[in-house]
């Protein structure tokens, strides 16, 4: 897969520089993206940002510094895709409308979440696993479910009431050892 066309600076880290897909994109200084991950053109990644591997970012899309992009995320950037135009023959460039999403500055974005075009997600916010965001999300909101609905706010911490995995919570109750 190729690496083409982009602005990368020297400090950022591809680990597997051979399985990724980047082109005509701009990626910000001290970003790592990990393997089997897309960028495509007209795209934008800021400074110190994690992209995961099988992750796909497409044209118009920005991301600003500092996000994490956990793996498997997947953006959309067209509200009305098809394949064909009305005469039958295959859309090209030009034949449908790009529509731009932006993810500000210290958001996270869960494991397998899908980010519908057309949305801003806020500063710091947070985006659970399995997400569908089809709309905005406010600074500091953490979002969950599908479609994606504010359950709670970063600012909080995390929840006081016992999370619903129970294996996780009886691995939680256990007593430390100390040893790190």
């Amino acid at each position: 897969m190729p690496i083409s066309s982009s602005v990368i600076p020297d400090d950022v880290v591809i680990t597997y520089p051979e399985l990724v897909n980047i082109y005509g994109c701009r990626i910000g200084s001290g970003t790592r993206i990990g393997p089997f991950v897309e960028i495509q053109k007209n795209s934008s990644i800021g400074e110190r940002c994690k992209i995961s591997s099988h992750s796909f970012i497409c044209e118009g899309v920005t991301i600003e510094d500092e996000v994490m992009v956990a793996h498997g995320v997947m953006f959309t950037n067209g509200l009305f895709p098809r394949a064909t135009n009305a005469d039958g023959s295959l859309q090209r460039d030009g034949d449908w409308e790009c529509t731009p999403t932006l993810v500000k500055r210290g958001a996270a974005l869960g494991s397998n979440s899908t980010i519908v075009c057309g949305v801003t997600i806020g500063e710091n916010a947070l985006v659970g696993a399995g997400a569908v965001v089809t709309r905005d999300v406010p600074d500091n909101a953490i979002v969950a479910g599908v479609p994606a609905r504010v359950i709670g706010d970063v600012r909080s911490g995390p929840p006081s009431e016992p999370h619903p995995n129970r294996l996780r919570n009886r691995v939680s109750e256990q007593p430390s050892t100390g040893a790190n």
